[in-house]
């Protein structure tokens, strides 16, 4: 046995090993798992949102609502950014259009 055969022994054991994992392999968690984000979590509240704002864009003076705040009244005015809902006979309260939650079928609040 030769003081070489000692060196060189190992030398071929470690290029013959398998290498670590690629790239490709490596990068294929962190793409699936932003990919499943996007479609349990973004992708429906994207839906949510426009649906929101074709909501607000219908709006019109009759409507019955219930804000985010809980507050059941019918719309009055409608400007830009705020629209006045009365609650009660001749009290008003002026929201904005953002809080609006959900439009009611017509007559809802007169059976409640």
């Amino acid at each position: 046995m030769n003081l070489l055969d000692l060196v060189i022994a190992p030398a071929h054991a470690a290029a013959a090993a398998p290498a670590g994992p690629s790239l490709l392999s490596t990068l294929m968690f962190p793409i699936l798992l932003i990919v499943i984000m996007y479609f349990l979590l973004i992708r429906p509240q994207m839906k949510r949102q426009k649906e929101h704002r074709a909501m607000l864009e219908k709006l019109s003076v009759g409507d019955e609502v219930i804000t985010n705040g809980g507050i059941a009244g019918v719309v009055r005015n409608i400007g830009d950014s705020f629209i006045t809902v009365e609650i009660a006979d001749r009290i008003e309260v002026r929201v904005q259009k953002g809080a609006v939650g959900n439009v009611l079928p017509k007559g809802t609040l007169k059976s409640a």
